[in-house]
């Protein structure tokens, strides 16, 4: 398996040596390559852009620190989108025509990421590690995606089986955001219940960017479920919630990994004890784990104050993840080598970690852990699954 590697890796490095200078690849300079990242960095849904944004920087310094990528640093170029698909249209279009970068990375979102990817995919840009388990971006012909986390029918999948055969639960309900990212987490739900021979006991939703949930609440509220799965953003969520918990209802609750878990516990305080969370990266403060004792080095590094998380550390691999592909590619990168890179090699060892992606991703079994918030707003795995 070794010897087989090596053998991809040293093609692939001889193929990148032996083709034609790359000095004018977009992105590429003599000292530095530049990724570009269009993510909410303001509004409800601004945690989530911003921690993946710091782990991708953390992971940049630490990498720039030990002399870069076959000498150039890489750097990040952040863009506000507000987690609205018509600003991360424009901003991507600027990273892309204004900034000129290499490659995006750490996009934020399924209804940002259905505009913009197609974008990136007619430019033959890479769209590395989207903060998002939508289906549609696990086609097998978008080649120039480079998936990193498990797809929220994975999550689901994790859910309904922890619900149902852990806990024991007939009646689940859901709460989702009503656009293409809540659609997909609805679908994902619905086959893992239908798996079991069950159906959803409600549905009930609400609208993106906004905290307008009480309908919502008192709709399921009627029908007395005994879990309420949701598929939203921390914000709405935690609103939803404490809500209900006003009104005495009191079902099991689970949120998808995309919530912000970190942020959906502050949100909530004393509300939080008892609900979960599923993720799809190790726990951010278990340092017995190499990657995550790396990931927390790094961020001290670049501002001791930093808490560890799961949003921030997801980025960290996402960024880990780039650097290795790009030093693979060999000293003259170009995006369609990196991407061949990516989808040839397929399994990346970052500080211990085996992450699968790209193309190989697809056969690999999904890494889902359900967490548990507790009262005092801190973490812990759930014991059974």
């Amino acid at each position: 398996m070794r010897f087989m590697q090596s053998k991809i890796l040293g093609g692939l490095m001889l193929s990148a040596l032996a083709g034609p200078a790359q000095a004018g690849e977009i992105g590429v300079m003599p000292d530095r390559v530049v990724f570009g990242q269009a993510a909410a960095l303001s509004g409800p849904s601004l945690a989530l852009g911003t921690k993946m944004r710091q782990g991708i920087l953390a992971a940049f310094a630490e990498v720039n620190a030990k002399g870069g990528v076959h000498g150039r640093t890489l750097q990040l170029v952040s863009r506000d989108d507000g987690y609205d698909p018509d600003r991360s249209v424009l901003q991507t279009v600027k990273l892309l025509h204004e900034d000129k970068v290499f490659a995006l990375i750490g996009a934020v979102g399924t209804p940002t990421s259905l505009v913009t990817e197609p974008i990136a995919r007619d430019e033959n840009v890479p769209f590395i590690g989207p903060f998002t388990g939508a289906a549609f971006l696990r086609e097998k012909d978008l080649d120039n995606v480079v998936n990193i986390r498990a797809s929220y029918s994975a999550e689901a999948e994790a859910w309904v089986k922890h619900l149902t055969e852990d806990r024991h639960i007939k009646r689940i309900a859901i709460f989702y955001q009503d656009d293409s990212y809540g659609r997909d987490g609805l679908a994902g739900v619905k086959l893992a219940l239908e798996k079991r021979g069950m159906e959803l006991a409600a549905e009930a939703t609400y609208e993106r960017n906004t905290r307008a949930v009480g309908m919502a609440m008192r709709v399921l509220k009627r029908v007395e479920p005994e879990a309420v799965v949701m598929i939203g953003t921390y914000a709405p969520c935690a609103e939803f919630i404490k809500l209900a918990h006003q009104s005495g209802f009191y079902p099991i609750f689970v949120n998808v990994s995309f919530v912000g878990a970190d942020a959906l516990a502050q949100e909530l305080g004393p509300d939080g004890d008892g609900v979960i969370v599923s993720q799809v990266v190790p726990f951010p403060w278990d340092t017995s784990v190499k990657v995550v004792a790396d990931y927390q080095a790094a961020e001290k590094a670049i501002d001791p104050s930093l808490p560890p998380d799961f949003v921030s550390l997801e980025g960290y691999i996402c960024g880990r993840l780039a650097a290795a592909a790009l030093d693979m590619a060999g000293p003259n990168p170009t995006r369609a080598g990196l991407l061949r890179v990516i989808n040839e090699v397929g399994r990346f060892d970052i500080s211990g970690d085996h992450l699968t992606v790209g193309q190989k991703m697809r056969d690999a079994s999904a890494r889902v852990f359900l967490t548990l918030i507790q009262g005092d707003g801190t973490f812990k795995p759930v014991d059974k699954l």
